[in-house]
């Protein structure tokens, strides 16, 4: 339990001051209006598809640096982070290429009707466009985690929140509007990736980058790629998927849509503990794995549940009993404010599915087992999410509220499926 604890708080953190920065934009996007809201939102829908190939590098390494940890080979390790790190370059000036040129038909496609392209367009090329930041900071805080070291990206995340929440203030002082909401975040971004570079390059871990090869490596890469890629389709069927039922949330209107946007927001508070105990235990599974010792990476995956998933029942509590609050704080309208309400309401109870789903999830991909958590998301977000959700929200009138019935529909079913999955042990026999 120690060593869970060591390794998901620092994460826990971290991932709760990343998601502080979404929640201080929202909050200074308020001030703007409600079309500002929509912007920040359409265009973090675009980046989290981005972060889907992210992830698929960051998958990667993760499987290849902890296994190897467990091995007890540093230097196959350090490579491997290496040729990640030139893998997430390539990556990333792609995915700012490719939303510097599409810029329009990507916020479009997710909905942005004029009034709110307004506001999209600039924020989208502040935070969109110099993706390059958000992709290395991804793949090397996952080089850290796989070796066990979850405290570096957390100190340097805290620290890029504090220049974000502080920028932001300042840019809205000078009248820099959602500009300097985009701009904030991007250059807190690019902090914190310059941060853990250097902790690579120059700290004295389990991992440094200094003095290795650079040159391409393509057994490696292909290593890196092959466990990863499945991750990352996975993270593209979702985002995807979220994209096309954003469409039908949009079409409920605008302040559905900002409900929906905001008791999300709120929600994804909840969800950290799985985040952070998911990602320890993908650790810990590739270092057991390599110890040989497939019995204690079952272990740490079961505690992770039941601890990861005590603290989201409190979480869930606490945003229950404070929905209203909160409602009035994050939306203008009365009418958002009475959907966040509703969502918030209905959601609490059943967010331990979601920490079962994140962690077992988490648990077969340290395994390199990405394959089945990639097909169970796809029947989960298109079967489920969106044609259940269309199903209940459209046909049957239930609004906003049967969207996030399906949402819960595709958590139980998944979880179930995941669960049955890791019970049967075939990940502990997957060569990386």
């Amino acid at each position: 339990m120690a060593t869970l604890h060591k390794l998901a708080l620092p994460v826990i953190i971290e991932y709760f001051l990343q998601s502080l920065i979404g929640t201080v934009d929202i909050y200074f996007a308020g001030g703007l209006g409600d079309e500002a809201i929509a912007a920040v939102s359409l265009t973090n829908l675009i980046v989290n598809i981005f972060i889907a190939v992210f992830t698929a590098v960051s998958v990667g390494v993760t499987a290849v640096v902890s296994r190897n940890i467990g091995r007890n080979d540093r230097e196959a390790a350090s490579a491997a982070a290496r040729q990640s790190i030139l893998l997430g370059l390539l990556v990333g000036v792609a995915t700012g290429l490719v939303a510097l040129v599409f810029r329009v038909p990507l916020l479009r496609m997710s909905g942005a009707e004029d009034d709110i392209l307004v506001f999209a367009v600039p924020y989208f090329m502040t935070v969109a466009v110099p993706t390059l930041f958000l992709c290395i900071l991804t793949i090397l805080s996952a080089c850290l985690r796989a070796s066990a070291d979850s405290v570096t990206p957390m100190l340097a995340s805290s620290g890029a929140n504090l220049v974000n929440i502080l920028l932001n203030w300042v840019f809205i002082k000078m009248g820099m509007g959602i500009i300097g909401l985009g701009l904030a975040t991007t250059l807190s971004r690019a902090l914190a990736a310059g941060l853990l570079l250097g902790k690579l390059w120059f700290g004295h871990g389990k991992l440094r980058i200094k003095g290795g090869s650079w040159r391409p490596d393509r057994e490696l890469l292909g290593s890196i790629t092959r466990i990863g890629l499945p991750a990352g389709v996975e993270k593209l069927i979702m985002r995807f998927g979220q994209l096309v039922y954003n469409g039908l949330i949009i079409s409920l209107g605008t302040a559905a849509y900002v409900a929906h946007n905001v008791s999300g927001n709120i929600e994804g508070y909840a969800c950290i503990p799985a985040i952070g105990f998911g990602i320890a235990t993908a650790t810990q599974v590739g270092i057991s794995l390599g110890e040989d010792s497939p019995d204690r990476a079952k272990k740490y995956t079961y505690l992770s549940i039941k601890i990861a998933g005590l603290y989201t029942i409190i979480l869930s509590v606490g945003f229950y009993l404070f929905a209203p609050n909160l409602a009035v704080h994050f939306a203008q309208s009365p009418e958002s404010q009475a959907y966040i309400v509703q969502v918030l309401h209905f959601i609490a109870f059943f967010e331990f599915f979601s920490v079962t789903s994140q962690v077992l999830t988490n648990a077969l991909q340290g395994a390199g087992d990405t394959k089945f958590p990639m097909f169970a998301t796809m029947i989960g977000i298109w079967g489920i999410r969106v044609g259940v959700g269309y199903l209940l929200a459209i046909r049957l009138g239930l609004g906003l509220l049967g969207i996030w019935m399906a949402y819960v529909l595709d958590l139980i079913v998944r979880s179930a499926a995941l669960y049955v999955r890791f019970r049967r042990g075939k990940w502990a026999t997957i060569s990386i």
